[in-house]
């Protein structure tokens, strides 16, 4: 198979970085893959990972659930629970955020659709990047919303969009730089991008360390902290204009990172763990265990 392996910081090309410890991939290969840390930009990345034409292998498992619609056992159940008020909450976090009732928004990994789904009936004008053609289905046959494969971006109209959302999915993407400077191309000027990741200096994420189930390696190419978003971002001729929480991961996460840790869900020490993570982050935003992150385009 073949591999990318890191020789400097994917984020800040700094030749500096220090092994953190191996986690398991849990959901797919039971692989051990190594996290190692920036020590200029404090970026973790995940090292060896499948290059983009073969990592598509760790994501076919049924437990992979961001691109499905299953309501099986009690964590997908709850995960499916929780989606449905939290699209609202995105729905509500964007027209805020932008200060506009209707415009144009391209939602990238758009999975299933329920986000599209969800802007399209107040009246958006939406447009979905999907990798996985399976999830491009489901969207089709459960929302009626049409999507298309990630590889057109980069063919996207210059200036065309008033908001671009990545919801989890920077973490994802292999040509990181590329990416984000085309992000800042078909953003009308003043656009906002939006971008959620999971945030590995949050509390729950120190409690559970290797078994922190937002690591999700190999999928997850890399872990970020509010300061090597920033940087990132910078390089782009982006600003930052916000950062807000996301409450109910740090629940999901801890549920998912107990039985990792454990073989077996703990619920109750789990929740303990995600309520403590929210508790600290009511006063610091970078201390949540994700994060959406409100980017300008300057």
């Amino acid at each position: 198979m073949s591999i990318i392996h890191y020789e400097a910081c994917p984020v800040c090309k700094q030749p500096n970085f220090k092994f953190v410890f191996d986690v398991v991939d849990y959901t797919v290969s039971k692989q051990k893959f190594s996290i190692y840390e920036c020590e200029h930009c404090n970026l973790r990345f995940t090292q060896d990972v499948p290059t983009e034409d073969a990592i598509g292998v760790y994501y076919k498992s049924e437990d992979y659930i961001s691109h499905t619609n299953t309501s099986k056992g009690l964590i997908n159940s709850l995960y499916q629970k929780v989606r449905k008020i939290t699209m609202k909450q995105k729905a509500a976090l964007v027209m805020e955020k932008t200060g506009l009732q209707k415009g144009s928004l391209l939602d990238i990994g758009s999975g299933a659709g329920a986000f599209l789904s969800t802007m399209q009936g107040r009246g958006w004008s939406v447009l979905g990047l999907e990798p996985d053609a399976d999830a491009r289905k489901v969207a089709l046959e459960d929302f009626n919303i049409s999507s298309i494969p990630s590889s057109e971006i980069y063919h996207l109209e210059t200036e065309k969009f008033d908001v671009i959302t990545m919801w989890h999915v920077l973490e994802h993407v292999h040509q990181l730089h590329d990416y984000i400077s085309t992000l800042h191309k078909i953003l009308k000027p003043g656009g906002k991008l939006i971008i959620a990741v999971p945030n590995y200096t949050s509390k729950d994420a120190a409690a559970y360390q290797q078994y922190w189930a937002a690591y999700d390696v190999p999928r997850h190419l890399y872990h970020f902290s509010p300061a090597s978003i920033k940087n990132l971002i910078g390089q782009h001729g982006f600003k930052l204009a916000a950062m807000v929480p996301m409450w109910f991961d740090s629940f999901y996460i801890s549920m998912l990172s107990s039985k990792y840790k454990t073989g077996a869900t703990k619920y109750v020490s789990a929740g303990l763990h995600g309520l403590s993570s929210n508790l600290k982050a009511l006063n610091n935003t970078e201390a949540c265990s994700s994060i959406i992150y409100v980017i300008e385009k300057i």
